[in-house]
C-alpha cells in the first residue's frame, strides 16, 4: 500500500481567530531570541556571523493576527490525511500545513502530542499560534508568520509511483517560496518530508527554517540526540554552552524547572537525528539529510509559569509537551544566507523507534546515544534517507495534479511582477484576490487607488516601494510609500509621505502612521494629539470595526503615556461593549482607574481580566503582567 492522499473534516473545538489587524505594525517585532548580552567567548565565529547577519527589522508586509478569544466552540477543520498501511498523518492546509496527528497503525500509538484543541496563543511573530503536531517554520527567528494561515495543496507523482502531498506557499517577511511534500513509501515505517526554499530574486536573501515536533512530555520521556554539549538558552536571555546532559537538563523535560532552548552541538559530519522516548524506550525518532543539521530540545519546565502555559495552550488534564525541532542552522538565534537563484532542500523522516529502556534511561550518556543510534540505523539507514532524497530530486518540479486546498495571492502577484518561473509550485493568477489588486494595478498601470474603508495591505520590497517613487502621487500611493519608506528605515521620508497622504485625503490611516511613528520616536503628546484626532476622523468615516478597536488600543495606550487620562477614559468609553471586554481593554481600565487613584478598581479589574493574546516571553496567567 503506497501513499493515499484523502481529504476529511476534523470537529474541534477552536476559538475563532478573528480578523487581522488591518493597522501596519510599524514597531519592530518582540524577538523571544534576542540576546541579553553580548555573545559567549567560545562561540564559533561562523554561528557568530550568522547571529548578526539579516536580523528582522519589522513584521512588513505581514499583519498581526490577534483577534482571537478563549471561547472555544465545536468547529469544523478541513484536513487531509496521507496514509499508507503502516502511518496515518493528518494534515491541516489551512492551518499553516500542520501535522495535526502522526499514527503508527500497527501499535496504535500516537507518535506526536496531538493537541484536542485549537486555542490561538501569542506565539508567532505576527501573534496567532497553536500547539502540537509537526509544524513548518521559516521567515524569521520564532513561529512563523504562516502559523494559522492557509497554504497552497494538492496531489503530485511520488517517486515510488505513488502520490505525494504537496504543500506550498510565498512567504512574504522575506520574498522567498518554499515547499513541502509528504508522502509514505509502501510498507514504510515513516513519514517522508522533502522541503525546499528557492531564492528566486537577484539578491542574497537570508533563510530561517525550522521544523518543530510536539512529543508527549511523559514522566519518564527523555530526549537523545548525537551530542555531548549544547548551546543553552533560557529565560535569561543568555547563550551559554554547556555538557549534555547538564544533570538533568537538556534530557528529561519534567526534570527541567524553567522553560529553555537546548541547542545540540552535533559534531560535523555525524548523522542528523532527535529522539523522544517514553520509559519503555518508545518514541518518535526524527532524522534527515545532511542540510538540517541543526537539532534542538524546547521545554516549558516544571515550575509554575511553564505547568500555567502548558494549561493555557490545551485543555487541563490532557497532558504536556515538549518540543524536538530540526533546523539549518546550529540554533535559532541565526539565519542562513541563500544566493541568488539558488535553493536549500533537503529530505526529514519521521517515524516510530523502539529501543532498549535500560540502556536509554541509565547513567551512561555515550550508551543511551549508542543505542538510540544504533536502532535508528537499523529501522531506517543513513543511506536509505540519501536515497529517497536523491529520488525525490527531480520529481519536486512536478506540477501538481490535483489542487487540494488554495493558499493566497500574494505568490501569484510576486511571479507576475517578477516573471517568475517555479516548476512544481504554481501561483496561478486565478488565485489573485481583492488585497492584491490595488498592486495588480500599479503593476500594469502604474497607478494605485484603493475603494476600500481604509487601505489593504502594504508592500514594502524595494521593487515595489521603487513603483510608488514613481507613480503619479495620491492619497493611497503616499500612504504605501510611507510605510515601505519605514520598513527601509527611512523614517523621516516615511513621515513626509504620511503627511503628504493626509493633505490628499488619506484621513485617519496617515494619522495613524503619524501618530505612532511619533510614539515610536520619543514623541508622546504629538502621538497623543495625533491619535486622538484619528479616533476622530475613524468615527466619523467608514472604517470598519476591526480598524476602530485596533486604533482604539494604540490611542488609548498612547493618551495615557501622555498622562492624558480623561481623553483615554473616552476612548474606551467609545468602543462596543464586547470590544471593551477584551482582555487587552480590560488591562487598559485598569491602567485608566489607577491614574486616577482607584487602585482597588484597577486590582478588582485585573483579578479578572483573561489576555487572550498574552504573548511569548511577556508574561504568563498565573503572573498576569500589570498595567
Amino acid at each position: 500500500m503506497a501513499t493515499t492522499i484523502r481529504r476529511t473534516v476534523l470537529t474541534l473545538p477552536a476559538a475563532p481567530l478573528g480578523p487581522e489587524d488591518p493597522l501596519p505594525p510599524l514597531a519592530a517585532p518582540a524577538d523571544v531570541h534576542r540576546r541579553g548580552r553580548g555573545l559567549p567567548p567560545d562561540l564559533p565565529a561562523a554561528m557568530a556571523r550568522r547571529m548578526r547577519y539579516e536580523p528582522l527589522r519589522s513584521l512588513l508586509p505581514v499583519r498581526r493576527r490577534d483577534g482571537y478569544a478563549r471561547e472555544r466552540v465545536p468547529t469544523d477543520v478541513e484536513a487531509i490525511v496521507v496514509e499508507n498501511d503502516r502511518l496515518r498523518a493528518t494534515v491541516l492546509p489551512g492551518l499553516g500545513g500542520r501535522v495535526h496527528s502522526l499514527v503508527h497503525k500497527p501499535t496504535g500509538r500516537s507518535l506526536v502530542y496531538t493537541n484536542p484543541v485549537l486555542q490561538p496563543a501569542g506565539f508567532a511573530l505576527n501573534g496567532a499560534w497553536f500547539s502540537g503536531g509537526i509544524e513548518w517554520n521559516t521567515g524569521a527567528t520564532g513561529h512563523g508568520t504562516l502559523s494559522v494561515a492557509p497554504l497552497h495543496a494538492a496531489r503530485v507523482p511520488a517517486p515510488d509511483g505513488g502520490e505525494m502531498l504537496r504543500l506550498w506557499e510565498w512567504e512574504r517577511l522575506r520574498d522567498l517560496p518554499f515547499q513541502v511534500d509528504l508522502w509514505l513509501p509502501e510498507g514504510s515505517d515513516f513519514l517522508y518530508a522533502g522541503v525546499r526554499v528557492r531564492n528566486p530574486h537577484h539578491h542574497t536573501a537570508p533563510v530561517y527554517w525550522w521544523s518543530n515536533t510536539a512529543v508527549p512530555e511523559g514522566p519518564g520521556t527523555r530526549v537523545v540526540a548525537p551530542a555531548d554539549a549544547a548551546w543553552s538558552f533560557g529565560p535569561e536571555r543568555a547563550l551559554r554552552r554547556v555538557p549534555v546532559p547538564d544533570g538533568a537538563h537538556g534530557s528529561y523535560p519534567l526534570r527541567c524547572e524553567r522553560h529553555g532552548d537546548y541547542f545540540y552541538d552535533l559534531a560535523a559530519g555525524e548523522r542528523p537525528w532527535i529522539a523522544a522516548l517514553d520509559a519503555d524506550g518508545q518514541g518518535l525518532v526524527q532524522t534527515s539529510t545532511g542540510l538540517l543539521g541543526g537539532r534542538k530540545l524546547f521545554v516549558w519546565g516544571t515550575d509554575e509559569p511553564g505547568r500555567r502555559w502548558q494549561e493555557w495552550l490545551t485543555e487541563p488534564g490532557t497532558g504536556g509537551y515538549a518540543e524536538i525541532q530540526a533546523g539549518l542552522a546550529p540554533t535559532q538565534l541565526e539565519h542562513v544566507p541563500l544566493e541568488a537563484g539558488g535553493e536549500f532542500a533537503w529530505l526529514e523522516a519521521y517515524g516510530p523507534l523502539a529501543a532498549d529502556p535500560a540502556a536509554v534511561h541509565g547513567t551512561d550518556w555515550a550508551a543511551a546515544r549508542a543505542e538510540a543510534a544504533g536502532r535508528l540505523e537499523a529501522a531506517l539507514p543513513r543511506e536509505t534517507v540519501d536515497a529517497a532524497y536523491a529520488a525525490w530530486r527531480p520529481y519536486a518540479d512536478h506540477e501538481p495534479k490535483q489542487t487540494l486546498a488554495t493558499g493566497s495571492g500574494w505568490g501569484a502577484l510576486e511571479v507576475e511582477r517578477g516573471r517568475l518561473e517555479l516548476p512544481g509550485t504554481p501561483f496561478p493568477a486565478t488565485t489573485l484576490g481583492a488585497e492584491q489588486q490595488p498592486w495588480l494595478a500599479l503593476l500594469r498601470t502604474g497607478t494605485l487607488t484603493e475603494d476600500g474603508p481604509e487601505p489593504g495591505p502594504s508592500l514594502v520590497s524595494r521593487p515595489w516601494r521603487e513603483m510608488l517613487e514613481t507613480t503619479e502621487p495620491g492619497p493611497a500611493s503616499a500612504y504605501h510609500l510611507g510605510v515601505a519608506q519605514w520598513h527601509a528605515g527611512d523614517r523621516s521620508q516615511a513621515a513626509r509621505s504620511w503627511e503628504t497622504a493626509e493633505q490628499l485625503g488619506a484621513g485617519w490611516p496617515a494619522l495613524r502612521c503619524l501618530a505612532a511613528a511619533d510614539a515610536l520616536s520619543g514623541h508622546p503628546q504629538r502621538a497623543a494629539q495625533r491619535y486622538a484626532a484619528a479616533v476622530v476622523a475613524a468615527q466619523e468615516g467608514r472604517a470598519s470595526r476591526a480598524a476602530r478597536v485596533a486604533l482604539a488600543r494604540e490611542a488609548i495606550t498612547a493618551l495615557l503615556d501622555a498622562r492624558q487620562v480623561d481623553e483615554a477614559a473616552a476612548v474606551l468609553a467609545g468602543l462596543p461593549p464586547a470590544a471593551r471586554r477584551h482582555g487587552r481593554f480590560r488591562l487598559l481600565e485598569a491602567r485608566i482607574l489607577r491614574a486616577r487613584g482607584d487602585e482597588e478598581g484597577a486590582q478588582a479589574v485585573l483579578a479578572e481580566a483573561e489576555i487572550a493574546d498574552l504573548a511569548e516571553g511577556e508574561g504568563t496567567p498565573a503572573a498576569r503582567p500589570r498595567p
